[in-house]
């Protein structure tokens, strides 16, 4: 008798074994497009609240230059940029996140390296390029990254940062004292308590909090601690080609549109254009939804609810924003920068 219900035990765990290895395969073959409709909605990583590219407003709206980069692909996607939801991420949470399902899609400022990229992660089109700074209060005189003998330092665990922190130090030989911190917070109400002479992380995370987080933005400052340019890229999960596709493409057609001369408020005239480029990006010729798998208004309800690149830049982090970054190195490659449009054929 034993031995019997032994065996029908077995045989029964062998079946929910088997059960559960074909759900898991049954969600592989469906794909995160499928998934994705059949949940209603698209969710992305977002930060812990970097003012500019992403941080919930008083009502709670997500706002920033990756969250709009989320909803481009909801509104390719869906037809309607709102259909997004975003998760706040640590940078040691980030990339988890992305390899287990809890995220879509990963647009937090997130650099593009090789590791990360040969494990398990792909990215897709940098949304921004940057590069790696220290803040410090001006009254101490320092000015660049060579005159920070012996300076203690906060840092954030999991991010490149700690990376460049060590390079720059060994390569300069400055002896810099690393403070570590797991959250973007904590590392930066340890800079502001004093418990620390620098912060060190992207410039544009640094112009973001010297912006939203002091009240005399003049007391601080910010120079590069080296002179390498940084890739923040959108991320996707390995092994789906479909959805890789679709979030390189979504903003793709951001900087495509600016090309173009597309924006929010002339995209519904750009329909009756006679110029072939802007008829196929628009989907009025057809062919690029149905390569993608989606509606072939795609593009255009991305420009009809964002804008181009250059509206969404310069309402986050460019002159209409607090913080009146440059554009630089994220310019049209036509204007000198290093956005490259891809053609839309």
């Amino acid at each position: 008798m034993i031995a019997s219900r032994a065996r029908r035990l077995v045989h029964f765990t062998g079946l929910v074994f088997t059960a559960c290895l074909i759900s898991h395969a049954a969600r592989a073959e469906q794909g995160t497009l499928a998934a994705v409709k059949e949940r209603g909605y698209v969710t992305c990583g977002a930060s812990q609240g970097t003012v500019g590219f992403g941080v919930p407003d008083d009502q709670g709206n997500w706002q920033g230059l990756d969250v709009d980069t989320c909803r481009a692909v909801a509104a390719a996607v869906f037809g309607d940029k709102d259909k997004a939801r975003f998760v706040p991420l640590s940078g040691q949470q980030r990339l988890t996140a992305l390899q287990t399902g809890e995220v879509d899609i990963l647009p937090r400022t997130t650099t593009w390296t090789l590791q990360r990229d040969a494990n398990g992660i792909n990215f897709t089109t940098p949304n921004f390029y940057d590069y790696t700074a220290f803040m410090v209060r001006k009254d101490t005189g320092v000015t660049e990254a060579h005159e920070m003998k012996g300076a203690s330092v906060c840092v954030q665990t999991g991010s490149t940062t700690e990376v460049i922190f060590a390079d720059v130090s060994r390569a300069l030989d400055l002896d810099l004292r690393p403070v570590i911190f797991d959250s973007v917070q904590a590392t930066r109400q340890a800079f502001f308590a004093g418990r620390c002479d620098a912060l060190i992380t992207d410039a544009s995370a640094l112009a973001s909090v010297r912006a939203s987080q002091t009240t005399s933005p003049d007391d601080y400052i910010i120079f590069p601690a080296n002179d390498e340019i940084a890739a923040l890229s959108p991320a996707v999960r390995h092994g789906d080609d479909q959805w890789f596709d679709i979030v390189k493409w979504s903003f793709q057609a951001l900087i495509m549109a600016e090309q173009l001369g597309i924006t929010q408020s002339n995209v519904e005239m750009m329909l009756k254009s006679r110029d072939p480029n802007i008829l196929r990006f628009l989907g009025v010729d057809k062919g690029n939804g149905k390569a993608l798998g989606l509606d072939e208004a795609w593009a255009s309800n991305i420009i009809r609810q964002l804008g181009n690149y250059a509206e969404i830049y310069d309402r986050n982090v460019g002159n209409g924003s607090p913080l009146k970054i440059e554009r630089g190195p994220n310019k049209l490659q036509r204007d000198g920068g290093l956005m490259l449009p891809l053609p839309f054929n």
